[in-house]
Order: structure tokens, then sequence, then C-alpha cells
């Protein structure tokens, strides 16, 4: 169950770890580390928290999901699908709450691997996951307008719709040297040439603007003027807050969203890296090491973490194949923490709103915008209301109603193409002559089959067509397609066979699958409806009918004769 591709790896280290492919990982780890750093100061700020704790994030996190993780190129650390939930966090319960959310989170991540949930996280539908990832990202870049156009705002609401009447209503104090700074920056990034990926274009657009703004002494607002001194939140001394059972109670919902956040794009992650490189990794011990991750950022004041698709995917294109390269890539940003934390402070804070708009463009699936006209009806609603709701409500709330609204209309597809057809015109098409010598005798046989999955929803369908059932001496009941049946589905069988046995109708059940025919023994149903009521095929249902009609004619003679 938790088995860290590093370890396993090792058992056949004379071929995965040979000098030129650990070079060529820790040269891939350093690439990475350079898009990392400009990420994570800028989530980090977005998330309502110092910079400094993003990069120690990037540090604990990045180094433990690659040391534990199931994959072999998983780069960890914090994302923009974190930043919603982590602010509301901050805002209500500060940030020793955050600490203990955090933790809480690594501890689902633990259990889940543990009871395998890395195959059930898979059937999250698409919709839901697109709409909450691109709800995240508009609710992202409306974060950072404050920064990007200078508006100097010391308090912005948290709403949507408060936030941009506020944004509208301060418009006229646009500072355009800060405006210029942004534009230029995003420019950059937009049109840096391809040629130059050993050098992202969000760390040279982070040290072109430091330096534009220190030497022309531009008025723009710098992450020292906007936070002072960040040096203690650039260091390592844990941070145990004070835990209460009224607290983790209250953090209860936004620790399990937490958890399902890192889970389900930690193994999107993972899928994507194992595309890329023609390789599997293990999901539950994926999960396992997400879990470790949080619980020990939580340690050190950090923010929540998990396998970021963006950063896994250059670490592959730059070469990356062990988890060598995320190991090097947590170092590196430990060195660059260590030998430029001095100039860190230096950033302009417009250039980190210009690299987060890049990062929210690249989380909306324009894609599944625009083909929502050709979906089926039910996911576009699902995927527009999970949007919706991430934007204008909060993500909690999205995610439960989405899964609620996909379940239901999942239940409602499977009720609609589980049908149940009277077959009883065609059925003599199937039967052999010798085995029927006189059709006549079945006139009073009526023959239903059952078309897909025997749940709940398709139970009140068959019900009321089998309403009707009162002058009928033989139901035959053909199963043949059913694969599954819950207990709502036993209840309409049972239901049926008591309404028959009250009219002194025989009901027969014909070609029950195997997993069907677990439930119905589980339920005791074969013994009460009795074996001999079971047919293996519809010749064999005909014959059973045939000798209950003859059997029952035989005693309606005798009875009129004894009368």
């Amino acid at each position: 169950m938790f088995k860290p591709k590093l370890f396993t790896l090792l058992k056949n280290r004379s071929q995965e770890f040979t000098a030129k492919r650990i070079f060529t990982d820790i040269n891939a780890g350093l690439i990475v580390a350079f898009i990392a750093v400009p990420l994570s100061i800028a989530l980090a700020i977005a998330s309502g928290v110092m910079p400094g704790k993003g990069l120690v994030t990037a540090v604990v996190a990045g180094f433990l999901i690659s040391f534990f993780g199931g994959s072999r190129v998983q780069i960890g650390g914090p994302t923009g699908a974190f930043v919603i939930i982590v602010y509301g966090i901050i805002q209500t319960y500060g940030t020793s709450g955050l600490i203990t959310a955090t933790a809480m989170a690594g501890v689902f991540l633990i259990l889940m691997g543990l009871l395998k949930f890395g195959k059930v996280i898979k059937y999250i539908p698409d919709p839901i996951i697109i709409g909450f990832t691109s709800g995240i990202a508009v609710v992202l870049f409306s974060t950072q307008i404050n920064d990007f156009l200078g508006l100097g705002l010391t308090s912005v609401p948290s709403e949507f719709i408060a936030k941009w009447a506020l944004y509208l209503k301060s418009i006229s104090h646009i500072s355009l040297p800060t405006l210029a700074i942004g534009a230029g920056s995003l420019l950059l990034m937009v049109f840096y040439p391809k040629k130059l990926k050993f050098f992202p274009a969000p760390l040279a657009a982070i040290i072109l603007s430091t330096l534009i703004v220190k030497f022309f002494a531009l008025p723009v607002d710098t992450i020292f003027s906007h936070f002072g001194d960040i040096t203690n939140s650039m260091t390592f001394s844990p941070e145990m807050p004070a835990f209460s059972v009224s607290m983790m109670g209250k953090l209860f919902q936004p620790a399990l969203t937490i958890a399902l956040l890192a889970g389900i794009e930690s193994l999107l992650s993972a899928v994507v890296a194992d595309g890329m490189i023609g390789k599997k990794h293990n999901s539950n011990t994926e999960l396992i090491a997400q879990g470790i991750a949080n619980m020990g950022s939580a340690v050190f004041g950090g923010i929540p973490a998990t396998g970021a698709i963006a950063r896994t995917a250059a670490n592959v294109n730059n070469g990356g194949r062990t988890p060598i390269a995320g190991i090097a890539h947590a170092v590196f940003i430990l060195i660059i923490m260590l030998a430029f934390m001095q100039y860190i402070s230096l950033i302009p804070m417009v250039t980190l709103a210009a690299i987060l708009f890049s990062v929210a463009y690249r989380m909306v699936d324009f894609r599944a915008f625009q083909e929502l006209i050709k979906a089926p009806m039910s996911d576009s609603l699902v995927l527009l209301i999970t949007f919706f709701l991430t934007v204008f409500v909060d993500l909690v709330y999205a995610i439960e109603i989405g899964m609620i609204l996909a379940a239901l209309l999942f239940m409602k597809r499977m009720a609609d193409i589980t049908g149940v057809e009277d077959d009883s015109d065609d059925i003599y098409e199937g039967i052999e002559e010798d085995d029927i010598e006189n059709k006549k005798k079945l006139k009073d046989v009526v023959v239903y089959e059952i078309n897909g999955p025997f749940f709940f929803g398709a139970a009140s369908a068959f019900i009321d067509r089998l309403e009707k059932v009162k002058d009928d001496k033989v139901i035959i009941l053909r199963m043949r397609k059913v694969p599954a049946i819950d207990a709502t589905g036993y209840h309409a069988l049972y239901k049926i066979y008591k309404r028959c046995a009250a009219n002194d109708t025989r009901l027969i059940l014909c070609q029950v699958q195997k997993y069907p025919l677990k439930v119905l023994k589980k339920f005791g149903f074969t013994e009460i409806i009795g074996r001999e009521n079971f047919a293996l095929n519809i010749n064999n249902a005909f014959k059973k009918a045939e000798e209950y009609i003859l059997a029952m004619e035989e005693y309606e003679k005798t009875f009129h004769l004894k009368r």
C-alpha cells in the first residue's frame, strides 16, 4: 500500500541512478526551482500569508512529496487551487487556524491512502473538476487587480461582487508606473523566447522589473513596502498551534476540502506525468505522501501543498525521470532563500500579480467552456453550477453541491437507460416448436425484460410498469441484461412477488446473472420465491410456465367435479 517510488527504484539503482541520469535530474530540479520560487512567493501573498511561507512550503512539502511519493516525477508545493480556501481560513481563524487545518488535511490524506481511496478520487466527474478549477482561477485573478493596477486599497472585501464594485469605485486611483511594470511583465512572459526555458519567464520578469523599480526609484509597491521585514517568515522554526476540540470541529469541513483538493490535483498531475514518461504511479502511496507533506508544512507554519501540474510538466520536459529531480528542486529553493533573502523583499507586488494572472489563465479550461453546447445538458449544468458557486458563493459549497447534483443526474441517467420491456409478442421467435407444442396454452403468460442495472432509480419505473398485474397466470421476468441490483431494486422485486402471490400468479426469474443472484441470496429471496422459480433460459422458463398452467387447469377441473 505504501511503496514510495524512490525506494522501489533503489532496488534497481544500477540502472535507474546512473551518473548521467542523476546529473540530468539535478539540472531539471534547478530549472523547476527557478519556476517555483516566484510562484511560491506570489501564491503565499495571494493566500494572505507572508511571502516566505510560500518558500518554506515549497522546500518542506516539495522534499517530502518527492521523497515519499508514488510518482517518479511529481513536483509538489503551493498551488493556485488552495488560494481561496486558505485566504478564507486566515480571515476567519487566523494563522493558527490555517496551521491546524493544514495538519488535519494531512491526516485526512493519509487516511485516504490507507483506505485505498486513490482509485475512488479518480471517479470525481470532470465537469466538477473543471468547474471549481476555473472558478478558482477567476477568483485568483480578481484578487490581484488591486496590486496590478496599484489602487492602494488596504482592505478588499472577500465577496466577488463587492470586490469588483470597490475596484470600479477606485478606478481613478490607478498608478501608471505600477500598471506599466505589470503590463511589461505580462508581455515579457507572453513573448518570452522558448529557447530560454532553462531560465523561466517568471524569474526573468521578477529580476528585470525589480532592477527597473530599484534603479529608477519608481513609486511601485514592493514586498518590503507592503509587508516590511520578511526575514522571520523565511525560517524553519517549528510553529505548533494550540489545538482544541472546538477549533478542530470548526475546521473539519475546510480541512476536508483541502484534502480533497490536494488529492484530486496531485493524482491528476501524476496521471498527466504518467502519460508523458510512459510509466505508472502508485495513487495510494501518492495520497499518503501528500498527507505527510502537508503535516510537515504545518509544523513549520507553511500552507497547504500538492502536486503541481505545470511544475511537474516542466520537470519532465527538462529530463527529470526520478524523484531525485523533485528533491533537488527543494534543495535549490532552500539555497536561493538563504543566498538571496535580502533581495526578495525588493520584488514589486505588481510583478507577482502578473505571474498569478498567467497562473489563473492556465487554470481555466477554455475548450471545455467552448464545448458546453455540444456536451450533454447534465454535464454542462454541473460544470456551470460548480463554476458560479465557486466564484460567487464558496468553494466548499461548490464542491458539495456539484457532487450531489452530479450524483443525482447520474442516478437519473441510470434509471433512464434501465428499461422494462414487454417481450410477450416477440418472444416466440426464439422458442423452438418442440419446446412448446401448444402455444395457445401460454396465452396467460406475459414476459418482461429488464435492461440495465436495477437500482433505486429504475425500481419505481419497474413497479409502475407492472402495476396492472392481475389476470396473468405466469410472469416471466428476464434478467439477462441486469448486471447489478441494489436494496431498493430487491424490495421492488419483492413487492411484485407479493402482488403475484396475492393474485395466484406465478413469478419466474429467468437468466439471473451471478452478482444479482448473490444479492438475492443474501436477502433470502431465493428461498422465499422458491428455487424452482429460477430458470436458466427462456425455453426452460416457458416449460415451467406450461407445467404450472397445466397443473392449474387440472386443479380447476378436479375442483369443479367435486362441486
